[in-house]
This record gives C-alpha cells, structure tokens and sequence, in this order.
C-alpha cells in the first residue's frame, strides 16, 4: 500500500508516464488509417491477435488506467485535507494555471472518454471474439472504424474529450517528470517535449475523426 505522500506522486508520475507511451503507439497505429486502410488493418489485427498484447499488455494497460485515475483522485482528496488554513481570498491564477488547478475536471472527461471508446472499440472486440466467437477477419477493421464517425456527434465528442486530453497531458506530461527527479538542466527540453506532444497528438486524433467523418 502507498502510504507516503511522495510515493504516491511518484507512482502517479510513473503510471502517466506509462498512459503516454501507449497513448503515442496507439495513436502510430491509427493514424495509418488516414493513408493506408490496408497497413491499418494489418497493425490492428497483430495487436488484436498478439496473444502478448491481448492477455499481458492489454491487462497491464487496462490496470493502469484505472490506478492512474484512483490515485489522482487519492493525491487530490489528501491535498484538500492537509489544507488546514482557509485563506480569506484565493489569487489562484497568480500561484498556478488554470489547467494545474483543474487536473481533476480534465481527468473526468478524459475518463468518461475512455469510458465511450472501451463500449465503442473494446466491447464490440470482446464480443466479436470471445462471447460469439465469429470468425477472423483481417480487414475488418478499418471499415469498423470509419462507422463509428458516421455521427457528428460522436465526432463532437471524440473532438471535445481530445481537447481536454490536451489540457491534461500538458500540464501532467512535465509534472510527471518533475515528480520523477528529472526537471534540472533537461527542464527546457521536457517543457518543449511536453507541449509538441501535448499538442501534435490530440490534434491528430481529432484530425482522424474528421478526416474519416469526412470521408467514409
């Protein structure tokens, strides 16, 4: 059990760090989609059939998703507790951003967003292979995927979450390293690692709804 408060930064820090990697190969992987509905569906059924992936990593993922957000939500409620001084008035903006001191509303949207891309994606994969068993189809993927942007709403709200993944990554992104020791003399290179890729990945995320939205 992680008792101490800079374990439990620590951990945080080490689980976000893990989410990013994912975040970065999962999105290598979709973004193939836009150029190649062949290469994209090649990756998507080596990662759905990778007995590695499906009953190793895909758990591991799944476990630090949920670890992440529990532990956010830990560090935020001991935070608000060993607040024993009610100041009179608050200049939150002069002692932190905006996005620093709402970490928890852009984790609630990213979460309930996680939560509409495991039943849009996860559960139909499930269902597919393990509940009625049907047989494999290696193209299959891409012509799944493009359905699920027939919606401008589920467009909207893919778009919408994406924007707060932003908010989220930018600010945990440098965070996570600072809590990890490595905010010295590689603070100017992590700073501008953390904005191209809280930036360029989101951004391309929701460029592929559209482009597929557009397109399908």
């Amino acid at each position: 059990m992680i008792k101490t408060s800079i374990a439990r930064k620590v951990a945080m820090a080490l689980s976000g760090l893990f989410l990013i990697l994912f975040l970065g190969q999962h999105f290598t992987i979709n973004i193939t989609s836009v150029f190649s509905d062949k290469l994209f569906n090649m990756l998507s059924h080596f990662m759905g059939n990778n007995p590695l992936v499906q009953f190793i990593l895909q758990p591991i993922l799944i476990f630090g998703v949920i670890f992440h957000f529990v532990m956010g939500f830990v560090l935020e409620l001991k935070n608000r507790k060993s607040r024993s001084v009610k100041y009179v008035t608050f200049k939150g903006k002069a002692n932190a951003s905006w996005v620093s001191r709402n970490m928890i509303l852009s984790g609630i949207v990213v979460l309930s967003f996680l939560g509409l891309h495991f039943y849009d994606f996860w559960v139909p994969e499930m269902n597919y292979k393990y509940v009625e068993f049907l047989p494999q189809d290696p193209n299959r993927y891409y012509s799944e995927l493009v359905h699920k942007f027939h919606s401008p709403v589920r467009v909207s709200i893919y778009s919408l979450s994406f924007i707060f993944l932003s908010l989220h990554l930018y600010h945990g992104f440098s965070s996570s390293f600072q809590s990890v020791g490595l905010n010295n003399k590689y603070t100017k290179g992590i700073k501008l690692l953390t904005v191209a890729f809280s930036l360029m990945i989101p951004i391309g995320f929701i460029f592929i709804a559209i482009f597929h939205h557009l397109n399908g």
